[in-house]
């Protein structure tokens, strides 16, 4: 497979946890920290995603010297971190790579034979992209992540 651009620069890594608020108190416990809420997730348009489920979900991030790390709890509902949660227990669920355009990515990546596992887009087409990955050899998902240039009024994709 050709070396695809939009897999070289490392944004963040997302666990996927049980309970969001003892991870934290781990991670602090050994130093990771400070740990901050996700802006609210219901400005995305959704595909691939139940919207009630996604909704429900709770995100935590923590900047880290060279990269984010990021804890997902999901709710109840079906999204693809709740079936990674129920088939494989907690643990490393994607790793998410900065692109300037998700949709371009989504071009390349397609090209490639890449599928689209899910995706989230604001109405400035920011947001991110899920690829069926982890059955193909990656053993985990790989994600891109565009940043919103809404950043500034708290959206963050």
């Amino acid at each position: 497979m050709e070396k695809l651009p939009m897999f070289q620069k490392l944004h963040h890594v997302c666990i996927v946890v049980r309970d969001i608020e003892n991870a934290v108190k781990y991670y602090e416990s050994i130093g990771v920290g400070p740990w901050t809420d996700f802006p609210p997730l219901d400005a995305y348009e959704l595909d691939g995603y139940d919207r009630p489920a996604f909704l429900k979900m709770r995100y935590k991030f923590a900047n880290i010297d060279n990269a984010q790390l990021q804890l997902c709890q999901p709710g109840d509902g079906d999204t693809p971190q709740r079936r990674f949660l129920e088939s494989r227990g907690e643990g490393v669920f994607h790793l998410g790579f900065s692109v300037e355009s998700c949709d371009k990515a989504e071009e390349q990546a397609a090209s490639a034979g890449l599928d689209v596992l899910a995706r989230g887009r604001l109405d400035d087409r920011s947001g991110f992209t899920y690829f069926k990955t982890v059955n193909e050899g990656a053993g985990v998902t790989l994600e891109v992540r565009a940043p919103s240039t809404k950043a500034t009024q708290g959206i963050k994709s």
